[in-house]
């Protein structure tokens, strides 16, 4: 696509190699890898000649003798001199809101607004005037971290968030983690709202009692600063972003103790990403960095003094932070810079993609369960999906497929299964939707999916199902089939099993993708390793979630299970439905016995199989219960032993039953990172984003 970009820097920038700040570093990072970079020019203003890179058109200012005059209006009547008549489709701004109102008067262009500082600060957006202006105005603003982002909405109406997005700085990866120096460092300005004047004391501390130690400071400051007085110390100055990344691979431990309310934080990013043992304050986006710095609980000189320490003392635990942050870097360039040129795309009238502007139109279709009087609400992943993409910021239309067909039946000539075909297309007419997902459903025809593609070219369609499928099960077979229904008309197809599963029994299907059955913050509520329950251990299990009571005759490896463990946990206080004639519980009533019990079995139907389980998991794990399972299911991919309890037969179950009943500390504190854990990775938002990833190509991990 060809798309003519004018990106502006703030005046005071500096597009060089010496001394990039963050907003060059910035353009400079995300220039390199976009598609768009041909007709991508760069405007700023400097004295000097070490350029970033290519397409660079330098503005210079004069030096100003009238107070009448601004160097900002002296600097945007530059650039409307360069720019206008230039034919340019769209004008990125970086940090500066007050240059966007100037030119916006003169040029007839799309305009992204970047904030990388807080938006509260600067003159052009620190009033709800100004900021409700931009949002009426600006075609796209752009936050370098949600911290940033929540400091524009202050005051403002949220649902306006939907107009913006957020991308973070980014960096690649590096292709080895080098061998590291006995070396410590902080990089930044050298003044205390950096926090230097905390590292200057503890690292004196630190210098003093590990003497094989060495310190350094990379960064300047022309105020007074703190002097760090110790022969272990060396005060590097001002160096080149390249010179510092090559530092940072060979440093064991980066601090970054700022005061100040960072909008990001590149130096965290850059240092996790090089494998430092990061040590980071509790302040702005600087927890939006990295998943694997030590934040610190209180920010002063003892503080921090004691966590360089346990680095320097606990070798295993320093290599474990360096290992975590350098394998998992949070926010890569070149995954960004997609984002960015999509976004870029997304402006121009010719180019449709809502996804990237963060406003796509859901059609949801599942088993609503109003003919159950909703008592599967808690158990619904159609339900949680829904959350998920409105807490995303999407548009969903729900339809409940058995609920319609139910509804609609009367005596005539027109069969409902063919009123429900005629409802999905004329409501698709209405509605346009841009993603169809459904799941445990064949009351969609294939026909009606053709004619609904035919309305919309461009839209997507997935399904999900998160029935079992291993050979070990009866019913598999017959799962296996519906999944294949529709496997190879819809785009994507989701299932929590891993796909290999399905692979070894039907290789008809390419497009598959590995779904773990969502938590969701107001469904997932209780924390029960905060209460006192009664009972010790839980399960539940039904004849089928569309039936409400036990079948007679019924019976499953799951009885046999049971009936075996109870002989073998005398003194356990079990608490078992759907077992021994003790019917299922549901809805309201399925909340109030789970909470009673401190332990939850995660047991499912058929022999234990890869990632796979029961919708039960989310409800265990997610309200706080400690979680027993098969160790066969190979959830230690994702869970530690400290999140969940494996076991790996009865005999292992119930010995570790009895041993957690007793140790309720331990208990607590595994349910506790379990939950946290399981929120982390599988949280209803998170689950429907990467949904959306997978549908529309994006990619994006699991866990």
């Amino acid at each position: 696509m060809n798309i003519k970009i004018a990106t502006i820097l703030p005046y005071k920038e500096n597009y060089t190699t010496r001394n990039a700040a963050a907003a060059s570093l910035w353009v400079s990072d995300f220039f390199k890898y976009s598609k768009l970079k041909k007709n991508n020019f760069i405007f700023g203003s400097t004295s000097s000649k070490d350029y970033l890179g290519p397409n660079y058109i330098n503005i210079n200012l004069k030096k100003l003798n009238s107070k009448l005059s601004s160097t900002t209006k002296q600097y945007c009547d530059e650039l409307i001199k360069k720019i206008k008549g230039k034919n340019y489709n769209i004008i990125e701004i970086h940090n500066r809101p007050l240059v966007f109102g100037i030119l916006k008067k003169f040029i007839d262009s799309k305009f992204i607004l970047y904030f990388h500082n807080d938006p509260l600060s600067m003159k052009g957006s620190k009033t709800i005037d100004e900021r409700i202006k931009l949002l009426n105005q600006v075609e796209k603003i752009i936050f370098v971290s949600e911290w940033v982002q929540k400091r524009f909405f202050e005051n403002l109406d949220h649902k306006l968030i939907n107009q913006t997005e957020v991308v973070y700085p980014s960096i690649g990866k590096s292709k080895k983690l080098n061998k590291k120096n006995k070396k410590i460092v902080f990089v930044g300005k050298l003044n205390p709202s950096k926090g230097y004047d905390i590292y200057r004391d503890a690292i004196i501390k630190i210098l003093d009692e590990f003497s094989d130690w060495r310190a350094y400071s990379i960064g300047d400051e022309s105020r007074d600063k703190p002097v760090i007085s110790h022969p272990n110390h060396k005060e590097l100055g001002y160096l080149s972003h390249k010179r510092v990344l090559k530092f940072l691979s060979k440093t064991e431990i980066a601090v970054v103790p700022s005061r100040w309310e960072e909008p990001f934080g590149r130096t965290a990013l850059e240092a996790t990403s090089r494998g430092c043992a990061t040590i980071i304050s509790n302040r702005g986006g600087l927890p939006e960095t990295s998943d694997h710095c030590i934040i610190l609980k209180k920010l002063d000189p003892n503080n921090l003094y004691s966590e360089i320490k346990n680095l320097i003392s606990n070798k295993i635990l320093r290599k474990r932070y360096q290992k975590k942050g350098f394998l998992n870097v949070k926010h890569i360039i070149k995954e960004n810079s997609v984002f960015i040129d999509d976004i870029r795309k997304s402006l121009q009238s010719n180019f449709k993609l809502n996804y990237n502007k963060n406003k796509l139109r859901i059609i949801n279709i599942y088993n609503v369960g109003q003919k159950l009087n909703h008592r599967l609400y808690n158990i619904s992943l159609g339900k949680k999906f829904t959350n998920g993409f409105i807490r995303n910021g999407h548009d969903v239309l729900e339809i409940s497929d058995r609920d319609f067909i139910k509804q609609n039946r009367e005596i005539g000539f027109k069969s409902t299964n063919a009123k429900f075909q005629e409802y999905l297309i004329n409501t698709f007419k209405n509605y346009n939707p841009d993603f169809m997902f459904f799941g445990h459903t064949n009351n969609i025809k294939i026909e009606t999916i053709d004619e609904i593609r035919n309305l919309n070219k461009n839209l997507v369609i997935s399904q999900w199902n998160e029935d079992p499928i291993m050979k070990s099960l009866k019913d598999s077979k017959e799962n296996i089939q519906k999944i294949a229904h529709y496997g190879l008309k819809v785009d994507h197809n989701f299932i929590t099993t891993d796909p290999s599963v399905y692979l070894k029994q039907s290789n008809k299907i390419n497009n598959l993708h590995f779904l773990f059955v969502p938590v969701d913050k107001n469904i997932e509520c209780y924390d029960v390793y905060n209460l006192k329950p009664r009972k010790d251990l839980f399960y539940a299990m039904s004849h089928g979630v569309n039936r409400a009571t036990l079948k007679k005759g019924k019976n499953d490896n799951r009885i046999h299970f049971l009936n075996s463990l109870i002989k073998k946990i005398n003194g356990v206080n079990y608490d078992f439905y759907g077992f021994e004639n003790k019917e299922p519980v549901w809805g309201d009533d399925f909340y109030k016995a789970l909470i009673n019990s401190k332990m939850g079995l995660n047991l499912s139907r058929g022999l234990p199989t890869k990632y796979y389980s029961s919708n039960r998991i989310a409800s265990l794990m997610g309200n706080g219960l400690m979680t027993f399972i098969d160790q066969k299911t190979c959830l230690e991919d994702i869970f530690s032993k400290n999140e969940i309890v494996f076991y790996n037969n009865l005999e292992d179950l119930s010995e570790k039953i009895i041993f957690y009943k007793n140790n309720h500390k331990l208990r607590n504190k595994i349910a506790k990172k379990g939950k946290q854990k399981y929120f982390k990775l599988f949280n209803e938002t998170k689950i429907s984003k990467y949904i959306l990833d997978k549908a529309y190509g994006k990619n994006n991990s699991l866990f």
